[in-house]
């Protein structure tokens, strides 16, 4: 076993979704942190703050550029962060007269949390859709054996009998609302951030507020002032990833529940036993349930890392990136096997009507 199963080279296609694992990267990280750089050049030419020599040089720097990230491993065991080498690493690679204009007026947090949410542009979108591939899974299932008979439970007790209709709107229903706050969401999470070293911007003089907005155009993001202490969002958005893998976890729970004599669902693609080879194991359904009862865990480590010290504060900045790309990815993975699950339904509920 790896130091996380989301990398663990059979782990991982249980519980990973490799298309939003790319986005949490280092290449991605790395490609991210230097598209700012070259944004911010550029913003900063447009408006006066540097010469466009020195803009130009640095795109054409930036173009080329690889990363020592060896050098960049040892410089972050000192440093806390990738940006002070980095930035050395780049400086060197534009050399003189224009290294000094590198970064210029910029902080590490300001690379690193935007690069962040550069990365998460993709992440949100591939949410999107695979929410709407889950709803669209439990339209089909509710077309297919919506009318049929099925004992409603209450506190794992027969209670009276309901349709199937009404079991499967309870499992869409939340997950139509999800993608409905995921939209919401979208413009106030997916902004820059960019405040320098305590969020003043001073270096830019009067035209802080016109780099930040161009710097935000450039790179396809939203403007807003500048947020290095202020993580609501971001813990916001764990929240919905926590909110969604907890639904799925719902759906895959009754699923499991069901399963257990045959006589409710019917389901195609059950994992196997080393020891029983007649059993069908509700594979998806128990995957489902794990990642619900991972990610309610780890959302509780991003309300920590809402307290920041005055402007900014390495011990819960640093809590994040241990928590928030494995929510995301939990989430995705958790939305793809939902919509396995949900095709491995052959039959559901009994002919009889109400």
């Amino acid at each position: 076993m790896t130091v996380s199963p989301f990398d663990n080279p059979y782990l991982a296609g249980l519980l990973a979704d490799a298309e939003t694992a790319r986005q949490f990267s280092v290449g991605a990280e790395i490609a991210a942190m230097l598209a700012f750089e070259r944004a911010l050049a550029e913003a900063e030419a447009d408006e006066g703050v540097i010469g466009r020599d020195a803009a130009d040089a640095i795109v054409s720097a930036i173009v080329s550029f690889v990363a020592d990230l060896a050098a960049l491993d040892a410089a972050v065991a000192r440093d806390g962060v990738v940006m002070p080498e980095l930035v050395r690493q780049l400086r060197a690679a534009v050399g003189a007269p224009h290294a000094d204009k590198v970064h210029f007026g910029a902080t590490s947090q300001d690379v690193i949390d935007t690069a962040l949410i550069l990365r998460l542009v993709p992440v949100v979108d591939r949410l999107d859709a695979l929410l709407a591939e889950v709803i669209a899974k439990f339209d089909a299932l509710e077309k297919s054996f919506g009318p049929r008979r099925l004992m409603g439970r209450t506190r794992m007790q027969a209670a009276i009998p309901i349709s199937v209709a009404d079991r499967v709107s309870a499992w869409r229903a939340p997950i139509e609302r999800h993608r409905a706050r995921l939209a919401a969401m979208r413009p106030e999470l997916l902004v820059v951030q960019f405040g320098d070293a305590a969020g003043t911007l001073e270096k830019l003089g009067g035209k802080g507020a016109a780099v930040r907005k161009a710097l935000a155009q450039k790179l396809g993001l939203g403007d807003a002032p500048q947020w290095h202490c202020q993580r609501d969002r971001l813990a916001d958005f764990a929240g919905l990833l926590s909110l969604i893998t907890g639904s799925l976890g719902k759906f895959g729970q009754d699923v499991a529940l069901m399963a257990q004599d045959g006589s409710e669902i019917s389901l195609s693609g059950g994992g196997g036993s080393s020891a029983m080879p007649h059993k069908h194991n509700p594979v998806a359904a128990e995957v489902l349930v794990a990642l619900a009862r991972f990610n309610a865990t780890q959302v509780s480590g991003m309300h920590h890392a809402l307290v920041h010290e005055q402007e900014r504060s390495g011990a819960a900045w640093t809590l994040e990136w241990l928590l928030l790309p494995q929510m995301a990815v939990a989430t995705a993975a958790s939305l793809g096997r939902a919509a396995v699950l949900a095709g491995q339904i052959e039959s559901m509920g009994a002919d009889a009507g109400l």
